[in-house]
């Protein structure tokens, strides 16, 4: 165990490109099925790394190798009255095809001045954050204000089902006394000029709603006439579905987004317009521009074993999202969609969750941001996809979205979600690690 020392200088971000490189090392692939190697040894790489600072941990599984650790630090010298600040993580990532890429995607590589590989920037950078601050605190003995309770969990690429879903409703106790919780995906910076970049903290997130459509009709020989065909039912309601314009809905923090880019482009804006001035802001438009409305993108087919037999059944998977506020409007729209021949099967349905852009864990954003970047401000936008948020929230726990990274202006940074070749720069690391101590300091 490393001991405490208040004489050694405070280097947070010492450890944090090594951290994320070891990282991503651990190939923590989720296909979404009981294929894979689970979280099991990230969940155990986390716990080493904890316990040489003397911050014990405990490893939850929801099925053999899906792991979960929870651990917590109470440093003396906080409010012990506080709730702890739940500061959460997920250790799995999407699988990578090797041949596409042009390094290895779980080589944890560092090149070119960015840390490679999957993981890089969905998230095991803010993991490494997380553990390069607290490890960085422990040895300066600089205790947090509050308590500090840390989720590094499993299954988030899947829908959370089997990592924070499942621990709070196998095992609430571990963090029911959490009030607020920070995460991902937020806090990265979009460039407007050298004098003024926008760091979009995530206070809202959409729905889930993972439908598998089915249609049924008659089986029978390829040659013959058929009137009743599941495959002509099912593609005519995939068709619909696809090719539907869903209508703008503007949630809170989707507006306070807009006011707040509109006012930095110096833009008059057109609510019933968005486009232009959304594509002013490159690359993280298509991020943006996926709030405006609800979707339903079609992603999966199946149908038949035999080209010459009319199978009787046809399913097709549907990626839906909701707007905060819009859930109803959604299901509603799908079934209009679908028509009475099809029907759909609920895979995956988390709710969409909002959190008010205010208090003292904003204002504790802004000057941290500000502490390292003068020329930064926190802005509030709405995410098109989903995090463990939905999972905490069952427990009424609110979650801004907060892994903060000084970008290039000329990176892609939306392309490495899910991308080949994701990476992050090693400078974005060392700053966002700098700026989560700040952010502790006062939250």
């Amino acid at each position: 165990m490393i001991s405490p020392d208040a004489s050694t200088v405070a280097r947070p971000d010492a450890e944090v490109v090594e951290l994320c490189s070891e990282l991503i090392r651990i190939d923590t692939s989720n296909y979404g099925n009981d294929d894979g190697p689970g979280e099991r040894d990230a969940a155990e790489y986390v716990a080493a790394k904890l316990d040489e600072v003397g911050i014990e941990s405990q490893l939850y599984e929801s099925e053999h190798r899906r792991t979960t650790l929870i651990a917590n630090w109470e440093p003396e010298g906080c409010d012990p009255s506080l709730p702890p600040l739940l500061l959460h993580g997920h250790l799995d990532v999407v699988p990578a095809a090797r041949d596409q890429w042009s390094v290895d995607p779980f080589a944890g590589e560092i090149k070119d001045g960015c840390v490679w590989g999957r993981g890089a920037v969905d998230m095991k950078d803010f993991d490494a954050m997380m553990l390069s601050v607290i490890r960085d605190r422990v040895r300066t003995n600089r205790p947090t204000r509050r308590p500090i309770r840390l989720a590094f969990t499993a299954d988030e690429e899947a829908g959370s089902v089997k990592g924070a879903v499942w621990l709070v409703e196998n095992h609430p106790d571990t963090v029911a006394d959490c009030k607020e919780a920070i995460g991902e995906v937020g806090g990265f910076s979009i460039t407007i000029r050298d004098d003024l970049r926008l760091y979009l903290i995530q206070t809202a997130e959409k729905g889930i709603a993972w439908l598998k459509l089915i249609a049924d009709g008659h089986a029978g020989h390829g040659s013959f006439r058929n009137d009743d065909n599941a495959v002509t039912e099912l593609a005519s309601a995939i068709s619909r579905i696809g090719n539907y314009q869903w209508p703008n809905r503007l949630a809170p923090a989707q507006q306070a987004f807009l006011e707040n880019v509109s006012e930095a482009l110096e833009v008059d804006l057109d609510y019933d317009d968005v486009e232009p001035t959304l594509r002013k802001l490159g690359s993280i438009s298509r991020m943006v521009g996926a709030t405006m409305a609800n979707s339903a993108n079609p992603t999966m087919l199946e149908s038949g074993y035999k080209v010459n037999v009319i199978p009787s059944q046809a399913t097709a998977g549907v990626d839906g999202r909701f707007i905060p506020g819009y859930e109803e409007e959604f299901f509603s729209t799908i079934k209009e969609l679908i028509g009475e021949k099809v029907r759909y099967e609920m895979i995956n349905r988390q709710p969409a969750v909002e959190t008010e852009f205010a208090g003292d864990l904003v204002t504790a954003m802004q000057a941290a941001i500000g502490s390292e970047d003068p020329h930064g401000k926190a802005i509030p936008y709405l995410m098109s996809g989903g995090t463990d948020a939905k999972g905490w929230a069952r427990l009424g726990i609110t979650h801004l979205g907060f892994a903060p990274l000084k970008l290039p202006a000329e990176l892609d940074f939306v392309s490495m979600f899910h991308g080949v070749d994701e990476r992050v720069p090693t400078a974005s690391l060392e700053f966002g690690a700098r700026v989560f101590d700040h952010f502790l300091e006062q939250a």
